[in-house]
């Protein structure tokens, strides 16, 4: 599919199967048996990343869900999660792995699909009360998303939804934070891991 092919509405039931035919998988990568969603050939394509920021700022500027402010999980939530609020008018929070952020900050320890880690949120990064949309790109086991939402909660945050682009349902990500009670929507389901 070239680049004048591409669908220009987030209404075009073709959009979906545009962006994800720019996602590419790689096997066995970080770690044997993990199949890495390269999100990286949608985003070089400047149709394609527009039209994936419009459809999502499409969905989030109805008042329904509309946010008060967008939190983006490190490191490729900061990539969609600032477009998207600039394409909404909106503040961003960011969401970063331990040690990045300077104190005060508040943290959240989660397992990865192949290994853990620790996120962390500074004080007083959102108001109690406040809407706050919840940014990244992918769902495996729902780690990281999890620790983020746990994270906007403890401040008194109210989360409008979580939101990425992919879903690997599989792995269970979804369906645990769903179980939660964290609202979430996600463009493409892939298959696998």
């Amino acid at each position: 599919m070239n680049q004048t092919a591409l669908p220009t509405s987030p209404d075009d039931p073709a959009a979906l199967a545009a962006l994800r035919a720019r996602i590419r998988s790689v096997q066995d990568w970080p770690a044997p048996g993990v199949c890495f969603r390269d999100i990286t050939p949608l985003l070089q394509d400047a149709q394609a990343f527009r039209l994936l920021i419009d459809t999502l700022a499409h969905r989030y500027a109805a008042d329904a869900l509309r946010p008060d402010a967008i939190a983006v999980l490190d490191a490729r939530g900061f990539l969609l999660g600032s477009a998207l609020a600039y394409a909404l008018g909106l503040g961003l929070v960011v969401i970063r792995k331990k040690g990045k952020l300077p104190p005060p900050v508040i943290s959240e320890s989660y397992d990865l699909e192949y290994g853990s880690a620790c996120v962390e949120l500074r004080e007083g990064s959102v108001q109690p009360g406040q809407r706050v949309l919840l940014v990244d790109d992918l769902i495996a086991t729902g780690g990281t998303m999890m620790a983020g939402w746990q994270l906007l909660q403890r401040l008194g945050a109210q989360p409008v939804e979580g939101v990425a682009v992919m879903d690997l349902p599989e792995l269970g990500g979804s369906a645990r934070l769903r179980a939660a009670g964290l609202p979430l929507h996600t463009l493409l389901a892939f298959e696998g891991q």
